[in-house]
This record gives C-alpha cells, sequence and structure tokens, in this order.
C-alpha cells in the first residue's frame, strides 16, 4: 500500500522500433528473425570512412507521430552522436538526436478511473538508431548479434507529468494504440518492438522539489510496467522513512520475481558527450513538407470512438472496445455496411469473436471469416431465419472454411421454426409430459418456465422462435386448468 504522505512524479521513456524495411542509414534490411549478423554492411558496422544517408521514410513517421500527439514539428533538427562503448554497439557511439530533435512539446490525455482527465506532456520525440544484442544465457561467453544495429526508432520522452502507474499504463497504452493507428509500429512490447522505461521519484506531498530519480528496465508488458512502478515507489517510499537517501540508478526489472536489482549507476546526459554527427546534413522541412505529411494522418483512435457512438449509437464502452485496434474497428465497419442492427453485432465482435482471437492467439487480421460472413450472420439473427442460439452453435463450422451462413443454414436445415402452429404442438406436448412443473408455476415459481423453455428448444432441435416460445408458452401457463 503505498504511504499517501508521498507524490510519486514519473516520467516515461518509450523507444518504438519502425515498420521500414531498411535502416536508419543504410539499405540492410530490419527484418526479424534473421540469423545472428547477416543483416549487417560496413556503414552499420561503424567501419572507418563509410557515410550514412538518412533513411526519409523514418522521417515521415517522425513527423506522423509528432502530428498525431499534438507536438510542434521542428523545420530543423540534426543528428548527434552518443558516445558509449558497450559491445553491442561497433562504431563506439549511437547516432541519435539531442539538442535539437524533430519534435517537441505535445500532449497525450489519459483518463484515469477517477474521472478527471490528466494531461501528460510530450517533451521530445527524436530519431535514433538501436544498438545490438548481447547474448550472455548460452552457456558461453557473451555474444554478440549486431543485425538490430541501424534499426530506425522513435524514442518518445514525456513529461513527469505522471504520478500514478495507472497513469502510466494508460499513457503508454494511448501511445501504443496511436502508433499502431499510424501503421509505423507494430507495439509489440514482448517481441521488444516497443520498450518503455520509467523514471521515478517520490517527494512529500506539496513539496517542489523533485526527489532523486531512478530508472527502471526491461518491463516488457503493461502488467510488468504498472508492477514494476509500483515496486519502485514503495520501494523509494520505505528508504525514506527508514531514513535512508535514494541513489540515482538505473534497475532491472525481473518479472519471475517481482523485483528490481540495479544494474548500474544512472548516466545523465554529459556522460554520453553528444556533439553533431560531421556525416550527416540537418533535417531541413518546410511547411509544403509537414502540410503533406498531415494529409495522410488516418482517424486517429479518439475520433474514431466518438464516431462509433454517434454513427451507430453504440455505448462509450463498445465503442472503445471496438475501436481499441485499427484493424478490429475496420472489420467492424466493413461488416456494419451491410446491416442495420449494429449493437448486436457490436455483440458478436465483443463476445464470440474476441473470445476466439484471444482463445487462438491471432488478430483479427488472421481472423478467417470475412466481415461480410458475419454480416450476413447477424443479418439472419436480426430478421428470425435462425435463433442467436443456433448461430453461435454453428460459429465454429462457419469459422473453419469461412462457410457463407445462408448457404450452410439451408444445406444444414437449421432455418428457425417460426409457425406458430408447429410450435404449439410442440409446447403442448411438453406441458403435458410436465404436470409437475406446471403446478409449480401456477403455485408462483415463476422461475420454472426456464425448464419448459430448455425442453420446448430441445425438443425442436434449437430452431424454435425463442420470442415465440416465450410468448405462447406463457399464455398456455397462465391459462392451465389443473
Amino acid at each position: 500500500m503505498i504511504n499517501d504522505k508521498y507524490e510519486p512524479v514519473i516520467g516515461l521513456e518509450v523507444h518504438a522500433q519502425l515498420k521500414t524495411n531498411t535502416k536508419l542509414f543504410c539499405s540492410c534490411s530490419t527484418k526479424f528473425g534473421m540469423p545472428p549478423n547477416t543483416n549487417v554492411c560496413p556503414i552499420c558496422l561503424g567501419h572507418p570512412g563509410v557515410l550514412p544517408v538518412t533513411n526519409k521514410k523514418v522521417i515521415e513517421f517522425a513527423v506522423l507521430l509528432g502530428l498525431a500527439t499534438n507536438c510542434n514539428i521542428n523545420s530543423k533538427s540534426i543528428f548527434a552522436r552518443k558516445n558509449y562503448f558497450y559491445p553491442d554497439l561497433p562504431k563506439g557511439y549511437q547516432i541519435s538526436q539531442f539538442e535539437k530533435p524533430i519534435c517537441e512539446f505535445g500532449y497525450i490525455n489519459v483518463l484515469p478511473k477517477n474521472g478527471t482527465e490528466v494531461r501528460i506532456g510530450i517533451t521530445r520525440i527524436h530519431m535514433e538508431e538501436d544498438a545490438g544484442k548481447s547474448i550472455h544465457d548460452q552457456g558461453l561467453n557473451t555474444l554478440v548479434d549486431v543485425n538490430r544495429c541501424g534499426v530506425p526508432l522513435l524514442e518518445i520522452v514525456s513529461e513527469p507529468d505522471i504520478r500514478t502507474a495507472e497513469e502510466a499504463v494508460l499513457y503508454l497504452t494511448k501511445l501504443r494504440q496511436i502508433l499502431t493507428y499510424l501503421d509505423i509500429c507494430d507495439g509489440n512490447m514482448e517481441e521488444g518492438s516497443l520498450r518503455c522505461d520509467a523514471n521515478v521519484s517520490v517527494r512529500l506531498k506539496g513539496a517542489k522539489e523533485f526527489g532523486t530519480k531512478t530508472e527502471i528496465k526491461n518491463m516488457n508488458s503493461f502488467k510488468n510496467v504498472e508492477k514494476a512502478i509500483n515496486f519502485e515507489i514503495e520501494r523509494q517510499i520505505e528508504i525514506i522513512e527508514d531514513g535512508g537517501k535514494i541513489i540515482q540508478q538505473t534497475l532491472l526489472w525481473n518479472a519471475d520475481k517481482n523485483f528490481a536489482s540495479p544494474m548500474r549507476s544512472k548516466e545523465e546526459s554529459h556522460d554520453y558527450r553528444y556533439f553533431p554527427d560531421p556525416d550527416l546534413v540537418p533535417v531541413v522541412l518546410d511547411d509544403k513538407y509537414i502540410n503533406s505529411i498531415k494529409e495522410k494522418l488516418p482517424v486517429l483512435p479518439e475520433t474514431r470512438k466518438q464516431i462509433f457512438i454517434e454513427k451507430y449509437n453504440l455505448p462509450v464502452y463498445d465503442s472503445e472496445v471496438l475501436t481499441n485496434e485499427k484493424p478490429f474497428a475496420d472489420y467492424f465497419e466493413t461488416a456494419a455496411q451491410n446491416i442495420s442492427d449494429y449493437k448486436l453485432l457490436s455483440n458478436w465482435m465483443m463476445g464470440d469473436i474476441l473470445k476466439y482471437l484471444n482463445e487462438n492467439k491471432i488478430s483479427i487480421n488472421n481472423f478467417t471469416f470475412s466481415a461480410n460472413n458475419l454480416a450476413k450472420l447477424v443479418t439472419l439473427i436480426n430478421k428470425g431465419v435462425i435463433s442467436n442460439k443456433i448461430a453461435k452453435d454453428i460459429f465454429i463450422n462457419l469459422i473453419e472454411k469461412n462457410s457463407d451462413p445462408e448457404e450452410y443454414i439451408k444445406s444444414n436445415n437449421l432455418i428457425q421454426l417460426s409457425d406458430t402452429f408447429e410450435i404449439e404442438k410442440i409446447i403442448d406436448e411438453v406441458i403435458n409430459q410436465n404436470v409437475a412443473e406446471v403446478e409449480k408455476y401456477l403455485s408462483g415459481k415463476q422461475n420454472v418456465i426456464g425448464f419448459f423453455v430448455g425442453q420446448i428448444m430441445k425438443q425442436s432441435k434449437g430452431k424454435a422462435n425463442p420470442q415465440l416460445v416465450n410468448k405462447i408458452l406463457k399464455d398456455k401457463l397462465d391459462n392451465y386448468k389443473l
């Protein structure tokens, strides 16, 4: 339990790996999962005399994200060398941006459970290249795979405006959502294409000075971000309450043990000896270029959610779920073109479809049942041609072959029974077979009606129209003479 005498101060540094075909400063492939040290060339290996050339697509992606997060786009930005020695950095420096980043002074709004919207500032968004990967767990000395060297990243640095782990997760979730809507990053934290470091400090409530901060790394899921931040807040408060002092350091989060351990002392920017890269010209953008990128902006999540509320008359919750992922929202809108009952479509997407996707660990992009076929299925339910129960029973069969629902129900004789005379015959038979249950109903035990409905649906093999069954059944029970 976090001590309410203290106020946490949190800032996030998020690295988003961009969906470009080639690296930031050379033509090497960015394809994931290739054999170690094969996606390399003299430029990304830092051989003497080579000259890097900036990937224009990376600049475009940076401007897109800047515009989507309400940033100022700087007309001139420069690349800098960030100097440090580590085995997975063959050049001995990382090309990044320091004093003049491409985007600054943006924000993202989040809405915590308390209902009060919080604006979280974005200090800067800058372009930089990734480092390689050190491998320590193969029973040998440290191995190095430099395939990742030069892969383009955007680093998004927030202001220290975050006060709870909940706000941090909401901010990160919203940022990931924007990145995936823009289709510039796949947002996969487990594979490392979206990485988050958290700077955490605490201070007494009402104090103006920030406390000493620590940085937490190695958080590969939203859940771990929340756990790690709460752990660090409580650890710092405990140290202060015991009369100790916080040491500025970098901590590594261990998800298995729910524990953060010291990794190294925390560096300051001057430790990296930044200076402008002499081999790269400044990035100069005019208004015409920035406006051309602005025209490429898709409808962003917040706006799309509002469209779903207003255009389809859906509840806020439904709209949030449906627009959380752009492909999922696209699927809904494709299906919605051919139906009238948007709420029924929403129920199916949030229920049976999401359940199927989660159980099979796939995205909507890999879902074999087309949006047009889902629209047909929902329409058949809405028109009373089949019951919702029948639809659920045949759903897996429809998915497996992406079958046309209309053809499937005809060939399998599943059309809903709506003939009043036929339904009455089944109801009379069930009532006559269960006089004891009728007596219970007439004595006031209304819930016994569920028993009768179950028996009727069983005898009709699930094809009887439920609305007609309930109406006729209740009328017959209420007028039954013992």
